[in-house]
């Protein structure tokens, strides 16, 4: 990150706008009051911290197994249990540990179990249990933070409640009547800092889904769901049936991507994108399951005759009970592991290349479960954006301080210090990410092509990407960027309506920072 970090006392800024935050923190808490002080303390803290993704999602949906794809180690209980009832956040440490942090602050430490994972059963009082920390040495976790989340639609409503306060749901109405979400105070101990969302979804998406997602992006600070800070993907991609599906001719993963287009229009503006992914693939190939004995297994499965092989395909019952060479006990391991999409994938991959190593045949599992577009992704919504999206979480955290504050100077002091904040370059990202969240909110009505211009421009991080130029030279992008902040200019300014002219602005602002960079390259 270079000269684009700082260091506090608790670690590492993500980049200079989360500095300029941090110095404004630091420069005030002399200024303000002992309860100010203290929250702009947390507030530092939070900048300094790796970003903080909850994963979320209905019960079931795979949200566990994903976690563990997602940092490497089967290490999230996936069977439902007293732990899949429990916030569980997953973070980086120098020593492999686990702490239950009970309702009144205190924590007690908790061994893994014989395979490595956190515990199905805590030996407690789940009601004196706020959450559980899991401190890992997996590398993922040094640049983002994993929150692993109950399941929504439970019929535990202990475990709904937790859920709902991850996301920052409670009852209550704001003046349109719509439901108002807030933080309570056990949820805040327990995710503090979250400002993304990963939100897993299988083949129906349902009004709560929706809800949910509004109601986590009110609780980061977001006015509104928007495609900065919340992504989807479409768990289980290997059950959507390809007949189902307009178009899939008779292909599973064709079907998937399609569904997840659907699926991406319907919770649009809410996430950014929806992206297929097998998540029981990815965790196998990920976290160490797929072993040296999977991959005979699979060797031995690819020898038997065509006929016998399409029939113990068909279902998994038939899988593991056909009478056929490879042993039933054998097959059970596979398909715990694969599933018969898996399976499948790993013989025709031995059939075209019977030479190939275990590990070959793990990457080629791996690649099967549509895991790596997922990271990707995550790479340029959440990751790209770590900087834009702390700062403004953490720029709510102090405008609420400021306005809970009993001296009216003290709320000026912050408020002014802010305003000087907004006025710097580093600040533009907060007006681009504020641009998006109109638009995709509905807020601000452009044509068609203006708005994908501006989610095109705002939602990525390298400026090929940004300018839709993937193929074009540096003089190409420059000519661009400059002709793009021009029209945007003279849109702002004799051919939009107030609200547009005030998205214009932000995006002749962008176009004309990318041109700088281009030309001062």
């Amino acid at each position: 990150m270079g000269e684009l970090t700082a260091v506090t006392d608790q670690g590492v800024l993500v980049g200079p706008l989360s500095t300029s935050v941090a110095n404004l923190c630091r420069r005030l808490q002399p200024q303000v009051g002992r309860g100010t002080a203290a929250g702009f303390a947390e507030v530092l803290r939070r900048l300094s911290a790796p970003l903080q993704v909850a994963v979320a999602g209905r019960i079931k949906s795979g949200k566990s197994t994903l976690v563990n794809a997602l940092i490497g180690r089967k290490v999230a209980p996936t069977d439902v249990g007293e732990c899949t009832r429990l916030v569980t956040r997953f973070q980086y440490g120098t020593v492999d540990r686990v702490e239950v942090v009970l309702t009144d602050g205190s924590t007690t430490v908790l061994p893994f179990d014989a395979d490595g994972m956190i515990p199905a059963s805590l030996g407690m009082d789940l009601d004196a249990v706020s959450h559980i920390e899991a401190y890992l040495t997996s590398a993922v976790l040094k640049e983002m933070t994993v929150i692993d989340t109950p399941g929504l639609g439970s019929l535990d409503a202990a475990s709904v409640a937790r859920t709902e306060g991850v996301l920052g749901r409670r009852r209550g109405s704001s003046e349109d009547g719509d439901a108002v979400p807030a933080l309570d105070r056990t949820s805040r101990d327990a995710v503090a800092g979250a400002e993304a969302v990963l939100y897993v979804v299988t083949q129906s998406v349902r009004a709560d889904d929706q809800q949910a997602l509004a109601a986590f992006t009110a609780a980061t600070a977001s006015k509104e769901a928007g495609p900065v800070n919340a992504i989807a993907v479409l768990n289980k991609a290997d059950t959507v049936a390809p007949e189902s599906v307009t178009g899939a001719d008779g292909d599973v993963w064709r079907a998937a991507s399609l569904l997840a287009e659907a699926q991406a229009a319907t919770l649009k503006p809410k996430v950014a994108d929806v992206i297929p992914v097998i998540g029981l693939l990815a965790e196998t190939a990920e976290s160490g399951g797929f072993t040296a004995a999977d991959a005979d297994a699979l060797r031995d499965l690819s020898e038997l005759d065509d006929a016998t092989l399409e029939t113990i395909l068909l279902s998994a019952d038939i899988f593991t009970s056909w009478d056929c060479d490879v042993p039933a006990g054998t097959r059970s391991r596979l398909l715990d592991r694969l599933d018969l999409y898996g399976i499948r994938c790993g013989i025709e991959a031995i059939r075209a290349e019977p030479g190939i190593t275990t590990g070959e045949l793990r990457r080629t599992i791996r690649d099967a479960s549509g895991l790596e577009a997922v990271r990707a992704r995550l790479g340029t919504v959440f990751a790209a954006r770590a900087d834009g999206i702390k700062a403004a979480a953490a720029l709510a955290s102090i405008t609420a301080l400021a306005q809970a504050a009993p001296d009216p100077a003290e709320r000026g002091k912050v408020h002014d210090a802010i305003e000087v904040l907004l006025a710097t370059p580093e600040a533009h990202q907060l007006r681009v990410l504020e641009a998006l969240t109109l638009v995709t909110s509905g807020a601000v009505d452009l044509a068609d092509d203006l708005t994908e211009e501006v989610l095109r421009v705002g939602s990525n991080a390298e400026v090929t990407a940004q300018l839709g130029m993937p193929d074009a030279n540096r003089e190409q992008l420059t000519a661009h960027a400059l002709e793009r902040a021009g029209w945007w200019r003279s849109f702002a300014s004799f051919g939009a309506t107030p609200a547009q002219s005030r998205v214009a602005h932000v995006v002749h602002r962008a176009y004309f920072l990318i041109w700088q960079q281009l030309r001062d390259k």
